[in-house]
């Protein structure tokens, strides 16, 4: 029953609001057409490849998304390095060429695969390569080294202590980060390449209307959205959401997420009484649909990673409740979200009831946080700022 009404509510509101733009020249637009022009001459020479990992094809797949399409529109010639097995259908287009490589431990092994892959990259010709994650930093200075170019490297998380990503600026253009929160951490664990740090705010197409409580007929539904490898972080929130049902509110909810609690925090919804209203979806490729038929996204506990949930919760017009710390950026107290104390059961109650009890503050909240999304996270500045970047690094390799 709690499936076939989530489904409705999916399928509804997906027909009524979610339109996931189709990237192209028109909609990227991030130079104006004679500065396009003067562009194209020097793009023409770039030759980019990118370093995907499992993780960043399933959590970053939006902006991995965007940046091919946008090279692509600007006749930039694009290669994908990804594991075998790694899934990345939903990002590619035709004008990116998919190299896959095996994640071989045995050192000797693992030295003939990667110089195969050096060998495939070295026929594509590139200008620059760059680390889309951490977890393809190693692989990626490795291959800088062997092919003489400059790498640039996206850091999507805190770090917790110097020395864990092993930075040198040794062929090493730039540090790209989607947030300022991120971009101090790392300036204060590696004072020695401050300068290297970029700040790009990570882009969304934001939705023209807001989408939460538009319709008074139906029932609220609440999105979850956390990392299930600690079912702990999701305690005081199903703690306040038992307490509103014996409170008389309605709801659904879903949880978006997997891990190796997912057992646990299904016995903490059973104990709760919740699991006859509450459905659990794994973090697939149409998550962003699942966001956008939400009226509330809460995000539970502090997170250390950029959260592009949260930021496509807020561009599809599902107000905000969640608490601060961690990535905090897009969380602005009653501006751009609803703040609570993760810690506090009826602290998070209270955030939940006045969301329920006055759905006008809660609307003009997600439609503040719309606008800000358009003043600072647009697509086409993310892109162009990257592009920018890839330049640079080009010029000053060459130099």
């Amino acid at each position: 029953m709690k499936e076939a009404l989530f489904a409705e509510r999916l399928n509804c509101r997906r027909s009524a609001r979610i339109h996931e733009p189709r990237l192209n020249s028109l909609q990227i637009g991030f130079v104006s057409k004679k500065k396009k022009e003067s562009q194209s001459a020097k793009s023409k020479s770039l030759r980019v490849v990118l370093f995907a990992s499992r993780h960043t094809a399933l959590e970053n797949s939006m902006f991995l998304g965007y940046l091919l399409l946008g090279l692509a529109d600007e006749s930039i010639q694009v290669a994908l390095v990804c594991p075998a097995d790694c899934d990345v259908s939903s990002v590619i287009s035709p004008a990116v060429e998919v190299i896959r490589h095996q994640n071989i431990k045995l050192p000797l092994l693992k030295q003939r695969y990667e110089t195969i892959l050096a060998e495939k990259l070295d026929k594509f010709k590139p200008t620059i390569l760059h680390s889309f994650s951490e977890s393809s930093l190693s692989l990626t200075k490795r291959l800088a080294k062997r092919l003489d170019l400059p790498y640039v490297l996206t850091v999507n998380s805190l770090q917790k202590r110097a020395g864990h990503l092993n930075l040198s600026s040794e062929y090493l253009a730039k540090i790209i980060v989607p947030a300022e929160s991120i971009a101090n951490n790392i300036a204060e664990l590696y004072p020695a390449i401050t300068e290297k740090i970029e700040l790009v705010n990570a882009g969304s197409f934001v939705e023209q209307a807001v989408g939460c409580f538009s319709n008074i007929n139906r029932v609220v539904s609440l999105v979850v959205a956390g990392s299930l490898s600690n079912a702990c972080d999701f305690e005081n929130t199903l703690t306040a959401m038992r307490h509103l049902v014996i409170a008389g509110y309605k709801f659904m909810v879903v949880i978006i997420g997997s891990g190796r609690e997912e057992p646990e925090l299904r016995k903490m919804l059973e104990n709760q009484g919740l699991s006859q209203i509450t459905v659990i979806v794994p973090k697939l490729h149409f998550w962003q649909s699942v966001l956008a038929a939400g009226d509330i996204f809460i995000r539970p506990a502090p997170s250390r990673e950029f959260d592009p949930l949260l930021l496509k919760a807020m561009s599809t017009g599902t107000v905000v409740a969640a608490c601060k710390g961690g990535v905090d950026d897009l969380i602005i107290e009653d501006e751009t979200a609803v703040v609570f104390d993760p810690d506090n059961e009826l602290s998070i109650m209270q955030s939940l009831q006045k969301l329920f009890d006055r759905r006008e503050f809660a609307r003009q909240i997600a439609e503040n946080a719309q606008r800000y999304l358009k003043q600072n996270h647009t697509v086409s500045n993310m892109i162009g700022t990257i592009l920018n970047v890839y330049h640079n690094a080009e010029n000053s390799h060459k130099s």
